[in-house]
C-alpha cells in the first residue's frame, strides 16, 4: 500500500470530491419522486384529431362563427382583421406533405424554427425576391399561427410555444376560441389571490401554453402536464417554477381531483435517496465494500432520519472508504494495518486549510475538524455492528467482521464536552442581557413597518406623507399591483413598504413566541391552528389555553401554557392569516430532515407568495432575525454585531426558568428532553451565582434525596403545577411569578412589575391612584414625611400600570384565537380547511 500523502493534499483531495459528490446528489432523484413522477405521465398528442383534419374553407369558417370578442367593439376583430394572413398561412402549409394541418405544420420544419423565426419561409413563399417585409407583416402571420393554435388546428410544441417565451395574446384567443368558461373561472381566482398583474397574466400564459400543446380544455388538463411545462420552464427561465401557482388554482378548481398533490413544487423535489444512491455519491470503486455499505445503510435506515442517515454515508463512504482508496489504491478488506488507520485518523481528526496572508501568499493551517469524533464513533460503530450480526447471520455478514480500528480511548470527548458547554454557557450569558433590547427593536420595527403601510395606504400615488418620523412619496406604480411602493422625498431606493411590513410582522412574531415558549425552530414551523387546545382546571373549571408541541427531535409531544403576551401574539398572527370566511387555509410544508411533504395542515407560519399561501421555512425566519440585528447596535465583546439563532431563544428560556426557580425535572418536561441531563447542559448560569449557592444547592439536594429531585414527577405534583394559575388571579390582574417561588415583593402587587393588569380594572386602578393623591397631600400637611416617601412608590407603581394599560390596549386587538373544535362535520369545510365553529 502508498504512503500516506500530506494534509495539505488530502484536503485538495476532499474538497475535489465533495464538489463531484454534490454535483451527483443533485442530479439524483429518490425512488420515492420517481415512483409519484410516474403516476402522473403528460398527456400525449395523438396523430390526428377533428379540428386538423378539416379543409381550408371549413377552418376559415369555423373562425368566422366564433363567439365575438369581449372588447367594448371599438376595435376591428381580430380574426377579421387577420383573415387574409390566415388563408396564407394555411396555404403555405399546403404545399407541405400530410393529410392533416399537424402533420403539414411538422413536415414544414416551422415547428423546430420557434415562435420567433417560422414566419421567414412564409415571407420567402408569399413575397419571392422582396428579402421579407416589414415588421407589421411578420407580427400578423405569427398572430394568424397563434389563432390558429387555439383554434386546436396545430398543436406546437413547447419549445415552439416557450421561444422566446409564452406568446401574450394567447390568453384572449385560448378564452375566446378554446375554453371560455374555463378562463373565466380561473381568472376570477387569479384576482382573488392577492398576486400582482404580471404574475397573474403569466399564470394565465401558463395555463394556455398547456392547452396550446395538448389541446382539450382547462377541465382536461393534467398533473403531468404541469409538471412537464415546470421542467420545460427550469430549463430556461432564471426564477425557477415562474407562476407555476396557476397548479394551485386548478386544483382549487377541481380540475385535478382530491388525491392529486396540493402543489407542484412536491413533484420538483429531489425526495429521499435510496441507501445505493447515498453510496454511489461517493465514487467507491471497490464494488463488495460499496455492496457493503449499501447493505449497512439499508439495516439502519428505519432507526434514522434522512439526513442522519445521509450524515452516516458521508462518514462511511466518504471520509472514511473513499479517503484510504485515494491513499491506498486497490484496498479491499476492512482488516487495516495499524499504519493505514492511525494515518487516516489523524486525517480525520486533523484538517489543512489554506489563508491568504497580507502578500496574498497562501499558508496552510492546520486546525481541528469539527465534527470529527463524531465521524469515527460512525466508523467504530460499522464495525461492532458488523462484528455483532457476524453472529447472528454468519454467511451474510461473517466474512466482513474485523478488529475495529478506533480505539474507546479514541473517543475521549469529555474536554470537547466541557468546551462545547463552556461556549455554549458563554454564548448564553452575551445574549441574556441585550435579549430586551432585540425584543424592544423587533417590536418597533412592526410597529413603524405597519404605520407606514396603512398612511401610504391612505395616499394617492405620487403624494408624500409622513409615518414613523420620516417622509415618504407614494410611488406611481405603472401597472395594477397589490404591492405599495414608496421612496424618500429628497431621492433614493424606492421601498417596498408592503414587504417591509411582511418581514417585520413575522419576524416580531418569531421572536416573541421563541422566547416565550423555548420551542426548536422546527416546532416554531410546524405550529398549526390544531395547536390551541384548552385545559379544564378540575377544581375551579377555570379554562387555561395550551399549546400543543408536536413531535420533533424527541418525537414527545407536549403542552405548553399560553401565557397573555403569548396569546397576544397568536391572535395577531391568527388575525393575519385568515381568510376571508374566517378560516385558516391549509398548506404543505417541506421537512428539510426527512426530504418529504407533509399533508397540507393550518399552520400559523404562512404567507403569502405570488399566487399560493406558502409555509415560512425555519431557515427564512433565521435570515429575517440575522437582517433584524442590523442597526440595534448589539454587539460582542470584540465589538462585532452579535448574532443570535433561533435556537439560542431556547438556551436562555431554559436558563431562566431555572434560574427563576422552576424545577429542573418540570423544566425538563417544558423543553422536551428525554434525559434531564439535556435540560441541565442548556442551563447556562453566571459565575457569581454559582459562587452564591446554585451549586452548593443542588449538590445538598443530590446528597439528601437524588432520586426525588431527578425524577418523573408524579400526577399529584403535575396537578399541584397546573393549580398554581389558579393563584395568580388577582383583584387588579395576573400574577406572573414563577412556579413554587415566593412572593420577593411580600405581595404589594401595584408595587410588583410581575403583575399584569387587567384592562377591566381600569377603573379601580384610577380610583387607586387619585386616593393615594389625596392620602400623599394629607401626609404632607400633617408633615409625615416618611409616609409620603412609601406612598410616593406606590403612586410611581400605580401610574406605571395605567401605562402598561394603555400600551396593551394599542397593542391587543381583543381577537379571540379561535381554537378549533371538531363536531360532526369534523371543522373542516369542502375544501379542507379548517373552520372556527
Amino acid at each position: 500500500m502508498t504512503a500516506a500523502v500530506t494534509s495539505g493534499e488530502v484536503r485538495s483531495e476532499q474538497v475535489a470530491s465533495s464538489a463531484g459528490a454534490a454535483a451527483a446528489g443533485a442530479a439524483a432523484i429518490g425512488p420515492d419522486m420517481q415512483q409519484l413522477r410516474r403516476s402522473y405521465p403528460p398527456r400525449s398528442c395523438p396523430p390526428r384529431w377533428s379540428a386538423t383534419q378539416l379543409s381550408t374553407e371549413d377552418v376559415l369558417a369555423r373562425l368566422r362563427c366564433a363567439p365575438p370578442p369581449a372588447e367594448d367593439g371599438k376595435k376591428r376583430d381580430t380574426l377579421q382583421r387577420n383573415a387574409s394572413g390566415l388563408r396564407r398561412v394555411l396555404g403555405w402549409l399546403s404545399e407541405h406533405p400530410g393529410d392533416t394541418w399537424q402533420a403539414r405544420w411538422l413536415a414544414s420544419g416551422a415547428d423546430s424554427m420557434g415562435n420567433a423565426k417560422w414566419v421567414d419561409p412564409v415571407l420567402a413563399s408569399a413575397w419571392p425576391g422582396r428579402g421579407g417585409t416589414g415588421v407589421t407583416v411578420s407580427s400578423g402571420l405569427r398572430v394568424c399561427a397563434q389563432i390558429l393554435v387555439s383554434a386546436d388546428v396545430i398543436r406546437p410544441s413547447l419549445g415552439w410555444v416557450l421561444t422566446p417565451q409564452a406568446p401574450q395574446n394567447l390568453v384572449a384567443l385560448m378564452a375566446r376560441l378554446r375554453d371560455p368558461a374555463g378562463f373565466a373561472d380561473l381568472s376570477a381566482l387569479c384576482e382573488s389571490s392577492g398576486a400582482g398583474r404580471t404574475m397573474r397574466a403569466a399564470a394565465l400564459r401558463r395555463a394556455a401554453t398547456i392547452l396550446a400543446v395538448k389541446g382539450g380544455a382547462l377541465c382536461d388538463i393534467t398533473v403531468g402536464d404541469c409538471l412537464e411545462l415546470s421542467t420545460e420552464v427550469d430549463g430556461r427561465s432564471v426564477r425557477r417554477n415562474a407562476a407555476m401557482g396557476f397548479y394551485q388554482l386548478l386544483h382549487t378548481m377541481g380540475v385535478f381531483g382530491p388525491d392529486a398533490p396540493s402543489r407542484l413544487r412536491v413533484l420538483n423535489t429531489q425526495g429521499q435517496l435510496s441507501p445505493s444512491q447515498l453510496i454511489d455519491r461517493h465514487s467507491i470503486e471497490c464494488r463488495p465494500v460499496r455492496d457493503l455499505l449499501v447493505a449497512y445503510l439499508q439495516e439502519r435506515q428505519s432507526t434514522l432520519d434522512h439526513t442522519s442517515l445521509a450524515g452516516l454515508s458521508t462518514a462511511l463512504a466518504g471520509l472514511f472508504w473513499r479517503d484510504l482508496e485515494r491513499h491506498h489504491p486497490g484496498i479491499d478488506s476492512l482488516h487495516l494495518p495499524p499504519e493505514v488507520s492511525a494515518a487516516w485518523k489523524q486525517r480525520m481528526m486533523i484538517k489543512t486549510r489554506q489563508v491568504a496572508g497580507p502578500d496574498g501568499q497562501l499558508t496552510q493551517i492546520r486546525q481541528r475538524r469539527a465534527g470529527g469524533l463524531q465521524n469515527l464513533s460512525a466508523v467504530r460503530a460499522f464495525y461492532l455492528d458488523i462484528a455483532q450480526w457476524a453472529m447472528e447471520e454468519p454467511g451474510r455478514w461473517g466474512p466482513w467482521a474485523a478488529p475495529c480500528p478506533i480505539r474507546t480511548q479514541d473517543l475521549a470527548r469529555q474536554k470537547e464536552l466541557r468546551s462545547r458547554k463552556s461556549r455554549m454557557d458563554q454564548r448564553t450569558r452575551e445574549r441574556l442581557p441585550v435579549l430586551p433590547r432585540l425584543v424592544r427593536h423587533v417590536h418597533k420595527t412592526h410597529v413603524d413597518t405597519t404605520a407606514r403601510l396603512e398612511a401610504a395606504r391612505r395616499t394617492e400615488s405620487g403624494s408624500t406623507f409622513t409615518a414613523a418620523g420620516g417622509q415618504l412619496r407614494r410611488t406611481v406604480v405603472g401597472i395594477e399591483s397589490n404591492r405599495v411602493w414608496a421612496e424618500p422625498v429628497n431621492g433614493g431606493k424606492r421601498r417596498d413598504l408592503t414587504g417591509e411590513d411582511n418581514r417585520a410582522f413575522w419576524t416580531w412574531a418569531a421572536v416573541e413566541t421563541l422566547r416565550h415558549t423555548g420551542i426548536r425552530i422546527e416546532e416554531l414551523t410546524e405550529l398549526s391552528h390544531h395547536s390551541l387546545i384548552q385545559y379544564t382546571l378540575p377544581s375551579s373549571g377555570e379554562l387555561v389555553p395550551l399549546l400543543q408541541i408536536a413531535p420533533s427531535k424527541s418525537d414527545t409531544e407536549r403542552l405548553l401554557v399560553v401565557s397573555p403576551e403569548l396569546a397576544d401574539v397568536l391572535a395577531a398572527i391568527i388575525t393575519r392569516i385568515r381568510q376571508p370566511d374566517g378560516s385558516v387555509g391549509c398548506v404543505t410544508s417541506y421537512d428539510p430532515h426527512e426530504r418529504t411533504w407533509n399533508p397540507p395542515m393550518p399552520l400559523l407560519f404562512q404567507r403569502r407568495m405570488s399566487l399560493e399561501q406558502r409555509a415560512i421555512p425555519g431557515g427564512t425566519i433565521a435570515d429575517w432575525l440575522r437582517q433584524a440585528l442590523h442597526g440595534t447596535g448589539i454587539t460582542d465583546n470584540t465589538g462585532q454585531q452579535l448574532q443570535f439563532t433561533p435556537h439560542d431563544f431556547r438556551r436562555m428560556f431554559i436558563t431562566d426558568a431555572v434560574l427563576h426557580g422552576m424545577p429542573p425535572h418540570i423544566a425538563q418536561l417544558v423543553a422536551g428532553h428525554r434525559d434531564i441531563n439535556t435540560t441541565m447542559g442548556y442551563q447556562a448560569v453566571y459565575p457569581e451565582e454559582i459562587i452564591n449557592g446554585h451549586r452548593a444547592f443542588i449538590a445538598r439536594r443530590r446528597a439528601l434525596r437524588p432520586a426525588q429531585e431527578y425524577r418523573v414527577p408524579t400526577e399529584q405534583e403535575w396537578d399541584e403545577f397546573l393549580g398554581h394559575f389558579q393563584h395568580r388571579k388577582l383583584a387588579l390582574g395576573t400574577c406572573g411569578r414563577s412556579y413554587a417561588t415566593p412572593c420577593i415583593h411580600e405581595h404589594a402587587c401595584l408595587r410588583c412589575p410581575l403583575l399584569r393588569p387587567d384592562p377591566a380594572e381600569r377603573d379601580r386602578l384610577v380610583e387607586i391612584r387619585d386616593n393615594l393623591n389625596a392620602r400623599i397631600s394629607e401626609a404632607r400637611q400633617q408633615g409625615w414625611l416618611g409616609e409620603v416617601e412609601g406612598l410616593q412608590v406606590s403612586l410611581h407603581g400605580a401610574r406605571n400600570k395605567l401605562q402598561q394599560l394603555d400600551q396593551i390596549a394599542d397593542q391587543r386587538r381583543r381577537i379571540p384565537l379561535g381554537l378549533p373544535t371538531f363536531g360532526d362535520s369534523a371543522g373542516r369545510d369542502v375544501h379542507g380547511k379548517t373552520t372556527l365553529n
